[in-house]
Parts: structure tokens; sequence; C-alpha cells
């Protein structure tokens, strides 16, 4: 497997046996991580910035993680971002935060946010920056 189709794969793989209920922020026209999640069972949605053409398997709504509508993200237990502006990810983090559930991030290349948070190998290196808080919500 090559190229980014393998990167989404990896990380909807992760997502998928690691998780139970999880919102994509910034999916833009490429749904394959959540696709894969999705495909395995998994409880999954998503959000943009933009209005995107709907895909009858995914939930999907416009929000903007500089003010999101904390009602969507409830009851997740993972928010993931797949190369998301660096500038995305503290505001990812105070989501996360209030939402109490894992924060995970793909960045484009070498980029990290702060100390790069904890180190995830699932065939990409992903990057935990909040974990949960609540120990009947914590994912190994």
């Amino acid at each position: 497997m090559g190229g980014y189709k393998h990167i989404e794969k990896c990380i909807g793989a992760y997502v998928a046996t690691h998780y139970q209920n999880a919102v994509e922020v910034g999916m833009g026209t490429n749904p394959e991580a959540a696709r894969v999640i999705h495909d395995m069972g998994v409880s999954v949605r998503a959000t943009d910035i933009r209005d995107l053409p709907p895909l009858d398997w995914l939930p999907f709504i416009i929000d903007d993680v500089f003010s999101p509508d904390l009602a969507w993200y409830s009851g997740a237990d993972v928010v993931y971002a797949v190369r998301p502006a660096v500038e995305m990810v503290l505001p990812l983090i105070t989501l996360a935060e209030r939402v109490d559930c894992d924060l995970l991030v793909y960045h484009l290349g070498f980029e990290s946010w702060g100390d790069g948070g904890e180190i995830i190998d699932c065939g990409v290196p992903l990057h935990r920056y909040y974990q949960c808080q609540k120990p009947s919500k914590s994912v190994a």
C-alpha cells in the first residue's frame, strides 16, 4: 500500500479498533479514514468548515473548530483530524478537553504542535494531544 490512502487506512483501522464513537474534524473531500471506521462497524461522524457533498453513510455538519457545536461531539470517545492546519491543534485540544475524549492528529510531513503529544505508531505516526480523563471512557 502506498500514498495517502495508506495513511487514511492506517488511521481508520486504529480508530476503529480502539474506539466506539469517533468524530473526524476537517474531513474535506477525503472521507477514506471515516469510510474504514464505518466499514469496521464503528460509529463515525464528520465536520468541515465547508459544505460538502453528502455521503449517505456518514453523518456530517458544517462546523468551525474555533467555535464548535459541542452537541455534535457529545458522546464521542475520540476526535481525530488528518492533516489539519497547525493553528487548528490548540482548538482541537480545547474541544477534546471540553468533551473529555481522546484527540488524535495525523500531521502533514514532520509538523507537530507543542511537545508533539504522545506518539502512537499505527503504521503512520499519530499524535495523541489529549487523553480522556474519565476512566470508563479511557482507551489504551
